[in-house]
């Protein structure tokens, strides 16, 4: 395994995380006699493989289900100061509930302390506003650090790029856990932000919502040749140090196998990673036009700021994606959570857009015209049944 400086956490982090959202029995809290044998062994054997492989940061959530307690049963066998153990804690309208949650964690986890804490999803206004305020759970985070339970305070997110920079500017945190990666590279200003303030940057579900790796097209199998999409990918993340790890949301324990075919490859990025980039830009040009490319975000409204919370860049993004390189089913997972995640994944379809004036939102675009065409056209191409976030399931 390699490793990477963590920021101002001083941590030797892999750069492979083990995350904890995809080996737990259930959504919900249930006691341990309730979850069945294989599923904890299971579990058990994917973090023992992880230790073997030399990932050490084990990253879950009080909103995991059963994960923090699940894991509980087996942390305690592992040994206390190889461990880099993280777990996050929704942002709460009262600060107590905050705390209350976190013990729920530090219980469960049968643990004296944890190396990591994250507030769990800033993002938005609204949460930015439970953490920050005088009070607030970062001021409860704090307490919790001088009592000894937490040693570094981060956040989470799933928010714009701007309320992510907004939290990073505050200078109160020590890391942040964030989505980029080659299909979506939006939040490098936000990378960039965290690394001016020397803090750790932990990439989110690389695998999964970086484009359902583990079952790509054959369009996009070809153009990262001779790498798998998931290796590409991995590779492109990590060719940049600003990137310290990145998260793998294994279900069991040769999930891991895959992913470790990139690390011979790291200091070789520089020659591997320009011809497969060139041909994925190549494809996307023959797609989509050049012009598009260049200029399809211009002056494209946020979905609050757009009759009916359509959210314009990331349905047009997702149909960039399925016309270039054939990620129908991945646009389709990501385009039908839309108006059932929240501030998750905020926003709405465009199944209403035939029946809305767009134009006073649109007129700093350069393709006013043809976006609720482009838009009603991809609703087509994508639409479906609504797609709950896991932890509704």
């Amino acid at each position: 395994m390699q490793y990477r400086r963590f920021g101002r956490t001083e941590l030797q982090m892999p750069v492979f995380s083990c995350g904890g959202m995809r080996y737990q029995y259930k959504w919900q809290d249930l006691p341990q006699s309730e979850v069945p044998k294989t599923n904890q062994r299971n579990l058990e054997d994917t973090i023992r493989r992880s230790f073997e492989l030399g990932i050490n940061h084990i990253e879950t959530a009080r909103g995991y289900g059963s994960s923090e307690m699940q894991l509980g049963q087996i942390l305690s066998q592992l040994p206390r100061e190889k461990l880099i153990f993280q777990t996050k804690v929704s942002p709460q309208p009262k600060a107590l509930d905050f705390r209350r949650k976190f013990k729920q964690s530090l219980n469960f986890c049968q643990l004296e302390y944890v190396d990591l804490l994250g507030l769990h999803g800033i993002n938005n206004e609204e949460t930015f506003h439970l953490s920050m305020r005088p009070g607030g759970c970062l001021d409860e985070a704090k307490k919790l650090k001088a009592e000894g339970k937490v040693r570094h305070i981060g956040f989470s997110t799933h928010g714009s790029t701007e309320i992510i920079i907004k939290a990073i500017e505050t200078g109160e945190f020590d890391y942040v856990n964030l989505h980029w990666y080659y299909i979506n590279q939006w939040n490098w200003p936000a990378i960039k932000a965290a690394q001016r303030h020397d803090m750790g940057v932990f990439i989110i579900s690389p695998t999964d919502k970086g484009g359902h790796l583990y079952n790509p097209p054959p369009k996009l199998v070809k153009l990262c040749q001779p790498l798998s999409p998931m290796v590409f990918n991995d590779l492109f993340c990590l060719s940049h140090p600003e990137v310290h790890t990145l998260s793998l949301g294994a279900a069991k324990p040769t999930d891991f196998d895959e992913h470790l075919k990139v690390l011979p490859l790291l200091d070789q990025a520089e020659v591997i990673l320009p011809p497969i980039l060139q041909r994925l830009e190549q494809a996307a040009i023959a797609a989509l036009g050049q012009d598009w490319l260049d200029n399809w975000q211009v002056g494209l409204p946020s979905h609050n700021n757009t009759p009916g919370n359509v959210n314009m860049p990331v349905i047009l993004w997702l149909r960039n994606l399925a016309l270039a390189y054939d990620m129908i089913e991945y646009g389709q997972a990501r385009y039908n959570l839309l108006t059932n995640a929240d501030h998750w994944f905020p926003g709405a379809k465009a199944d209403q857009v035939t029946r809305l004036n767009l134009e006073s939102c649109l007129t700093a675009s350069p393709y006013a015209q043809e976006i609720p065409s482009l838009l009603a056209e991809t609703d087509q191409l994508l639409g479906g049944a609504p797609v709950k976030r896991l932890s509704q399931s």
